[in-house]
Parts: structure tokens; C-alpha cells; sequence
């Protein structure tokens, strides 16, 4: 096995980078750690900035918003673009524990974000679901219990039907 310690930095395109920033900066707290500008000959410049996630990990965003030519209004949600069903394309931050899972979903509340969950997944996970300012839908979710050989045995665990999702013959959100 390639001995990784995880991600360096994972790029996304962003439509509205400043509503990027303030929501990953002020709402997450996710500190920007470094800010480029990429100068594209005389059409402008593109902005790329990195964010510190913890953990030595880095998010990243790029616009050309202020380049001449560039898209201006696109949708960085992902699955739209590629005509995939929501959630198939979404980033999950680790969450340390339960008490924080909440609080991050007060938090998110208290600035207006709308929030789904806690999901509990099959009591492996609890997951919260949000999106940012640019449509990229994210996951804040806490590991409840180790995994288990079984864990890594492909079986249907979850339907979807008529844009609800059914967990053992459950309809849920």
C-alpha cells in the first residue's frame, strides 16, 4: 500500500469565490491559509484559495470571475452539470464527535444555512448535509463505531424511491 497521511488539497471551480470565502472562513472556520492570483495574460486574473481543513488538509477554490471570457454564472454543484442525481459528487469533513456534529448544525442554522440530518447510517455514522454558497453539496459526519469485516460486504443497504430514501422498508428524509 502507498503509505499517503491523506489529501494535500482538493480544488473545486467556484462560481462566487468572496461567498466562498466568507462561508468556509466566517460559517465553517476553516482559516484562508493562502491566496494566489493567476494572471491570464491580459484577460484578467484567476483567484485560488486554500483553506486549512485541519489536520495538515487543504480546500481549495478557483474562479475566473475577473478574467475576460470566462463563464460567469455556472453551477459548481457538480452532479447538475454531469446529470447526475444530488449527493452522488459531495466533499464529507470528519466530525470528532457527536456534541460537535450539533454544533455544527447550529452553527450552520444560526447563519441561515439549511441542514439536513442528523442521518444515522446504520449505526456506523451520523451525518449532517448542507451546501455552500456555490451549490457544492458537503457532509459533516462522526464515525460512531469502528468498521467490521462485514462492512465490506457489498449489499443493498439503502433505496431510493420517488426522491425519498427508504432504509429497511423505513421512508425517510
Amino acid at each position: 500500500m502507498i503509505n499517503f497521511r491523506g489529501d494535500s488539497a482538493l480544488i473545486h471551480g467556484a462560481a462566487r469565490l468572496e461567498a466562498a470565502r466568507v462561508f468556509y472562513e466566517d460559517v465553517l472556520g476553516f482559516p484562508l491559509v493562502r491566496a494566489d492570483l493567476v494572471e491570464i495574460g491580459d484577460r484578467g486574473c484567476m483567484k485560488h484559495f486554500f483553506f486549512d481543513i485541519g489536520n495538515g488538509q487543504l480546500l481549495g477554490f478557483m474562479s475566473g470571475e475577473d478574467v475576460e471570457g470566462y463563464p460567469k454564472d455556472f453551477d459548481s454543484g457538480i452532479n447538475k452539470g454531469l446529470g447526475l442525481m444530488p449527493g452522488v459528487y459531495h466533499f464529507a469533513f470528519n466530525s470528532d464527535s457527536l456534541e460537535t456534529l450539533e454544533a455544527t448544525k447550529a452553527r450552520l442554522q444560526a447563519h441561515g444555512v439549511a441542514v439536513r440530518g442528523p442521518v444515522d447510517h446504520e449505526g456506523w455514522s451520523k451525518s449532517i448535509y448542507f451546501e455552500d454558497p456555490n451549490g457544492l453539496q458537503l457532509e459533516c459526519c462522526h464515525l460512531t463505531r469502528a468498521f467490521v469485516a462485514d462492512d465490506a460486504v457489498p449489499r443493498v443497504r439503502f433505496r431510493l424511491e420517488r426522491g425519498t430514501k427508504q432504509r429497511r422498508g423505513v421512508t425517510g428524509p
